[in-house]
């Protein structure tokens, strides 16, 4: 339990300790992931296991964890047929954090975007540009980085060490071309790029 104050808001710990103990969860904190903040396996001898990122800020850890959490219960609950991120499991993950979205875990100003977002999770909360962008603040890397949506359309810039041009706004995301191979590209407006 102690481990969990590193990473998750102090009032969020006990709690949380209790749905890992309770679940029978196997907890590994791992190195960053550029493709996903966790995930939840089940292995072949029953084995829980739950991954997190280590480096994700407290509030999205807690937000992680619970996901995971949710995925194991709604399968344990519903069986192993339900679709992934599925009404069973959406359920689910609104009853688990319930209890999380309040003050005395959360900043004040996370909790109308967090109300909002829970009405309907989604599989991302990354997919939710407006809580994601808020969350972000909340990152030790906070502060130098420019997102997407912050730079003009034909603009260059660099991602993950390829490099993008900005074409402009597609419904909710940005259409940019990879100029090393003329592929089309759809980003979400809070992610981090490095202008060229």
């Amino acid at each position: 339990m102690d481990i969990l104050f590193k990473f998750l808001p102090e009032q969020a710990v006990s709690p949380c300790f209790e749905l890992i103990k309770t679940n029978n969860v196997h907890l590994k904190i791992v190195n960053q992931r550029q493709t996903k903040h966790g995930d939840y396996k089940k292995k072949v001898n029953g084995q829980h296991v739950i991954t997190v990122n280590g480096s994700l800020n407290k509030y999205r850890f807690l937000m992680t964890l619970i996901h995971e959490l949710a995925h194991l219960i709604a399968i344990e609950k519903y069986g192993n047929r339900i679709q992934s991120h599925g009404q069973e499991w959406k359920y689910t993950f609104q009853q688990l954090m319930l209890p999380y979205i309040k003050p005395e875990v959360f900043p004040k100003e996370l909790l109308p975007l967090l109300a909002r977002h829970f009405k309907n999770p989604t599989a991302s909360s990354d997919t939710d540009v407006h809580l994601a962008y808020a969350l972000k603040k909340y990152d030790e890397t906070h502060g130098d980085n420019t997102h997407i949506h912050e730079i003009n359309n034909g603009d260059k810039f660099k991602f993950r060490g390829r490099i993008f041009q900005k074409i402009g706004l597609k419904v909710k995301r940005y259409e940019c071309v990879d100029l090393s191979n003329g592929k089309h590209y759809l980003f979400n407006a809070n992610v981090e790029v490095e202008v060229i």
